[in-house]
């Protein structure tokens, strides 16, 4: 029989709705609780099972502290379906929220999972993540159903990274279509975008194998492929001329990619991690070379064989 629970879903953005529709469709008790909405916030998570959070990157560590004020059970799972990397400090969600609460089961969702999609209820699967095979049985039991299937993995840190790094990776490829450079071009980008992503990817802690599921190149392909992206829209914008700030107004909502690719290359420069399609982005949303420029500047690149990267480990 499957099992049930108290969910509170922080964030009542797309996805934040998307999530609390489906676990209510599941017969859980649901509330949803947003920074501009009436209820509070202690209140709202006193008897939940499961709390999920879904809100943009900027607001995790804030919200990390107020659930820390509000005395979280530490019973209580919770679950950070955000991705991005911390500015000031380069965490995760997953980090900040295990750095602060170090007793409660942390669980990650990450996965091929366009909110508007799921919203008119298109099939989809996601994966759920944790060192913690209780809480992943819960949340899974939770989330599955008939038209979204729930996988888990035992790889918090490889499913939050493919679902961040991707969004990198999807501005390129938005710059890639803006340009209309053909499928030729964009296949090669996104198959030379893994290898970057391994490299950082395992160099702060996850497997190798994760990044071929669907948290990795499952959610690079979906997030590559059509206008429903906010990131993909980020790189079409800058393709077509107009200036980053109009694109992220016209975007309405946050496109996680911008503040990940400065994170990103500000870490890699600092440790020494070769990110040759990051760094073009960087520059780009920077507005120090035009798109033709970070597409030379790939293209240009010294030869050598393709295993060597493929290879590459750190």
């Amino acid at each position: 029989m499957k099992q049930t629970a108290r969910v509170t879903v922080l964030g009542a953005g797309a996805w934040g709705t998307a999530l609390a529709r489906l676990a209510l469709t599941n017969g859980n008790q649901v509330q949803i609780w947003s920074r501009r909405g009436p209820s509070d916030l202690a209140t709202a998570v006193a008897d939940a099972d499961i709390v999920m959070s879904v809100i943009s990157m900027k607001g995790v560590a804030a919200l990390a502290g107020q659930l820390q004020v509000a005395n979280l059970k530490p019973s209580t799972i919770l679950v950070t379906a955000t991705k991005g990397l911390d500015p000031e400090t380069t965490r995760t969600p997953s980090r900040i929220f295990r750095d602060t609460f170090p007793d409660n089961p942390i669980v990650v969702m990450s996965g091929p999972n366009l909110s508007k999609e799921i919203e008119a209820g298109l099939p989809a699967a996601t994966v759920v993540a944790s060192t913690d095979v209780d809480a992943l049985t819960l949340v899974q039991q939770v989330y599955s159903s008939e038209t979204f299937r729930v996988y888990t993995s035992p790889d918090p840190v490889g499913a939050e990274l493919g679902g961040t790094l991707k969004n990198v990776v999807a501005i390129a490829v938005g710059v890639c279509d803006g340009l209309k450079l053909g499928s030729n071009a964009k296949a090669a980008l996104i198959t030379r975008a893994i290898p970057e992503m391994l490299r950082v990817g395992v160099h702060m802690g996850a497997q190798v194998e994760t990044f071929y599921g669907l948290s990795g190149l499952g959610d690079l392909l979906a997030t590559c492929d059509g206008t429903l992206s906010r990131n993909y829209r980020v790189g079409y914008g800058l393709a077509q001329g107009k200036k980053l700030d109009q694109i992220l107004d016209e975007l309405g909502s946050t496109a996680e990619g911008v503040n990940t690719t400065h994170v990103l290359v500000d870490m890699a420069n600092r440790e020494g991690i070769p990110v040759p399609i990051a760094r073009q982005v960087h520059r780009l949303l920077r507005g120090v070379i035009t798109p033709q420029a970070a597409v030379e500047g790939l293209m240009e690149r010294e030869l050598k064989p393709e295993a060597c990267d493929l290879k590459a480990r750190n």
